[in-house]
């Protein structure tokens, strides 16, 4: 993702997770004109499982990242070094029946007006994995100020068949106007993009 440091440069951020045939631990990739990269591999103790991401920019003058230690609940980490983490927080547990095997980000946040906009997957009953969103706080991002109670997307007919069945799930997302842009994947299968008014999701986490 697009991440704007404190002196207005530009660096562009992406994790994924690595597997060198024994060992799997999540890397970095770094570039600011995507023609010349670096790869690094992430360092300390919170660096473990998937779905790290990082937040846009420094909160409060510290690098924020979100993360999966347990492989159930969401945590929320800071540091002042981009490429060690350690002492994780949870910030949020599985609430709703849709999510209650657990959950996790699909993406980065994303800076809104009215605070850092998550979007999320929820595994329930059945393995089945459906998308949803939480509001974070803008100053302090360890404050869930909204969550939707059912979710943005759930698999449906054609959604429900491939490779790995009855999952929808995203890696990111983006604000194009006054919309939310998803593209997500059905079932392994295909990918496909939704979007959503931004102001309709917005007004469903601030009232939830």
């Amino acid at each position: 993702g697009r991440f704007v440091e404190e002196d207005g440069s530009v660096m562009y951020y992406a994790t994924y997770t690595a597997y060198n045939g024994r060992a799997i631990l999540p890397q970095l990739i770094e570039t600011q004109d995507f023609l010349n990269f670096r790869v690094l591999t992430l360092n300390g103790s919170a660096v473990q499982n998937k779905g790290m991401a990082l937040f846009p920019r420094k909160i409060d003058g510290r690098y924020v990242m979100l993360s999966r230690q347990d492989d159930e609940n969401l945590f929320i980490m800071f540091s002042d070094n981009v490429h060690y983490w350690n002492d994780p927080e949870i910030l949020m547990r599985p609430a709703e029946v849709w999510e209650s095997v657990k959950v996790g980000n699909c993406g980065s946040p994303i800076e809104t007006e009215a605070g850092w906009l998550v979007i999320t997957h929820g595994v329930g009953p059945m393995r089945k994995y459906c998308i949803g969103a939480v509001l974070l706080d803008l100053e302090d991002p360890r404050k869930v100020i909204g969550r939707l109670k059912v979710p943005l997307l759930c698999p449906e007919g054609v959604e429900r068949e491939g490779y790995v069945p009855n999952v929808v799930y995203s890696c990111g997302s983006l604000i194009h106007g006054d919309k939310l842009i998803l593209p997500y994947a059905m079932s392994d299968k295909f990918t496909v993009i939704t979007s959503v008014s931004l102001e309709e999701i917005l007004a469903a986490l601030k009232g939830g």
